[in-house]
């Protein structure tokens, strides 16, 4: 028994998933990395303007006439929310002196001279940036601290922008690497189709070394294949040679046993005799019979595969069959008539189709009464050529057991007519390698018809 093969999934299928799994992973990674640049940049920006408009107002800051006077330049502003919504605040202290601006923003207890930090401010979120300097009053020195504010809504948005920018770049860079994927993986696995490719179109009888060139990873698989079809070319060899020369051998002594059986059954003396000598001549005959077709049958197994291609007219193939069997037929006084429309030809092996034709002949001869006709038809039709043999005997059972093209399968009312159960096998298996079919039928009037239809050539 065959044991069948279960694929899982392919080296294609596989290979493409790793790499998209692969693309995915790097699509999500990168669009993180985007993201945390961009809040990163945005943050580093704001943080800068913030802290270049903070720096703006601790310059601009003096003491006149003994009191503090502070000119905001309008550039400190104008750099934020320019091209935003954003609200902006300030508040400067001089210690713990609240001076001007907006005295609610949160402060920080940090005295470092920069400070940078996100604050809840009238129901917004807020970036902070204070610069903090060394300032001398009349009364002494004292921290002179400024405090800007931005709302991050803007920044909120673009964020949202790049997000949505980082999405798109990120599946455009799946899609890119998606479709290289494909491209790899069928580049990547051309090598193995090449091969399939190669060993499909041979028939089990090409049992040539595979030479083509190889990826080294399939170096050992294909020297292991190339292994197996030496050691099955040898076997079958060896096979083909045991057959021939077993049929010869049984082939010679049955027919010395069978030359002595006649040469005792004419000097029997009792009936008895004469009838046990008939029975085992009938049974070296089949036994005979039997051999031939099975040599025959392996013939046909061995040249299926590596079939000659040839023109073969189908009339002079009929007419070579009926000259071969012409003997027989005139012994039983059977006449057999050939009706040819046309000379249709067909591409083939011309012995395989020689040897299907002459079992085909020889089934009809058997079970064709004495004095009776087999008729041969050929013609054309619109899908190719059709021969026909019809004779006057039994026909077909209606509801064979088993299909009458199985090996060794006769029919039940063969009676004692010789026969192996292989003639339409044999001729079934050279007309289906050919693209043709057999069918059995039997004629209205009685006996059996073989109808044999083979393509255009």
């Amino acid at each position: 028994m065959i044991a069948l093969l279960r694929p899982t999934t392919s080296i294609r299928q596989r290979l493409l998933t790793y790499l998209l799994a692969g693309a995915a992973a790097t699509a999500v990674i990168l669009y993180f990395v985007v993201q945390s640049v961009a809040r990163q940049l945005a943050q580093e920006s704001l943080d800068n303007i913030l802290t270049a408009s903070a720096v703006s107002i601790v310059d601009n800051t003096r003491v006149r006439g003994g009191e503090i006077r502070v000119d905001i330049p309008y550039f400190a502003f104008s750099m934020l929310g320019s091209t935003t919504d954003e609200r902006v605040f300030y508040a400067i202290w001089l210690g713990d002196e609240f001076l001007t601006g907006y005295g609610g923003l949160p402060r920080d207890r940090d005295t470092g001279a920069t400070s940078l930090r996100s604050a809840e401010f009238l129901g917004d979120e807020v970036r902070i940036a204070t610069i903090r300097r060394p300032f001398s009053v009349l009364e002494g020195s004292s921290t002179l601290e400024v405090s800007v504010a931005q709302t991050l809504k803007g920044q909120r948005a673009t964020l949202g922008r790049i997000s949505a920018m980082a999405v798109g770049i990120g599946a455009g860079f799946f899609v890119l690497t998606a479709a290289l994927a494909l491209v790899v993986a069928n580049m990547t696995i051309r090598p193995v189709n090449r091969l399939t490719r190669s060993l499909s179109r041979r028939g089990p009888a090409d049992l040539r070394p595979v030479s083509a060139e190889v990826p080294r990873e399939m170096a050992p698989l294909v020297a292991t294949l190339n292994s197996f079809m030496t050691r099955l070319q040898t076997s079958l060899s060896r096979s083909e040679d045991f057959i021939a020369e077993a049929a010869h051998r049984v082939r010679t002594p049955l027919a010395i046993v069978r030359t002595q059986a006649e040469i005792g059954m004419r000097r029997a003396e009792t009936p008895e005799n004469r009838q046990n000598l008939r029975e085992v001549i009938r049974a070296i005959d089949e036994t005979s019979r039997t051999a031939g077709q099975l040599l025959d049958h392996a013939m046909v197994s061995f040249r299926a595969d590596s079939l000659d291609d040839e023109d073969v007219s189908l009339s002079a193939l009929a007419q070579d069959a009926v000259a071969r069997v012409r003997p027989m037929a005139e012994l039983k006084e059977i006449e057999i008539a050939v009706a040819t429309h046309g000379d249709p030809h067909l591409r083939g092996d011309l012995i395989l189709l020689q040897n299907a034709l002459a079992n085909l002949l020889d089934n009809a001869l058997k079970y064709t009464p004495p004095e009776g006709r087999i008729d041969i038809a050929i013609h054309r039709t619109d899908t190719g050529p059709v021969l026909t043999i019809a004779d006057d005997g039994p026909g077909f059972p209606e509801n064979p057991t088993a299909p009458l093209t199985d090996r060794f399968v006769r029919g039940p009312d063969v009676g004692d007519i010789v026969g192996s159960g292989l003639g339409l096998t044999i001729a079934e298996e050279v007309i289906r390698v050919h693209g043709g079919t057999l069918s059995l039928s039997n004629r209205p009037e009685g006996g059996a018809c073989v109808s044999v239809s083979f393509p255009s050539a």
